[in-house]
């Protein structure tokens, strides 16, 4: 086995560096790919650099490592700030700025409003007469924070 691999040239690198990426297109969702690049690095540089077999292989366990380390810090801050500016599965992102029509008078205070096909604990700062249009401000807990709309 040593002799298999004592005998690798820049040109078996290459060929597995494209090996892997073509794998990568199988759809691997990129755990191939950047192994396959890692495998291109070691070709391009055992082309200018003579390194023996166990050396070319931590090259190229080196590579892979940092790569995909690298790769998974881009993608875990990028997936983080998407998850901040998501508003999925957030309703009180979802609800603040919606508006709906009261249909009955409420007083100052706490009260109940329909918003959609759901009845919510609401609280306004001044009594309102029924057929107001009202908007969502803000959201404490199961809360609706509302005021009337000025048009």
């Amino acid at each position: 086995m040593i002799e298999l691999l004592s005998q690798m040239n820049y040109w078996h690198w290459l060929a597995l560096g494209l090996l892997l990426l073509c794998g990568e297109l199988l759809g691997t969702a990129g755990y191939m790919l950047w192994l396959g690049i890692s495998g291109l690095l070691v070709g391009i540089l055992l082309t200018f650099i003579d390194m023996s077999w166990s050396l070319q292989w931590s090259a190229f366990a080196v590579f892979s490592l940092a790569l995909t380390w690298l790769w998974w810090r881009k993608q875990h801050k990028r997936d983080r700030l998407d998850d901040i500016a998501s508003n999925l599965n957030q309703k009180d992102k979802q609800l603040v700025g919606q508006t709906t029509r009261l249909e009955q008078d409420i007083e100052a205070g706490k009260c109940r409003i329909k918003l959609g096909d759901t009845t919510w604990s609401a609280y306004c700062d001044k009594a309102l007469s029924a057929g107001t249009l009202v908007k969502v401000t803000d959201m404490d807990g199961i809360v609706l924070y509302i005021e009337p709309v000025n048009r």
